[in-house]
């Protein structure tokens, strides 16, 4: 699996604008994320990875916004 800094790394290399990850994912999630103690419960945050493409500029969505 990949770390968040090594997908912005291949984002910023291939000049991407947009990132689609999975949506609530405590890693990928978007505005949304489960709190990670597997009892569902969701918070208003960004997951680490989105969280980090989104401060370098890129735009991200989850697969429920296509």
């Amino acid at each position: 699996m990949l770390s968040s800094k090594e997908v912005l790394k291949i984002a910023k290399l291939y000049r991407c604008k947009k990132a689609i990850l999975k949506a609530r994912s405590p890693s990928c999630g978007s505005n949304k994320t489960y709190d990670g103690t597997f009892t569902g419960i969701l918070i208003d945050r960004d997951g680490v990875c989105a969280e980090l493409l989104k401060k370098n500029g890129l735009e991200v969505v989850s697969e429920e916004d296509l």
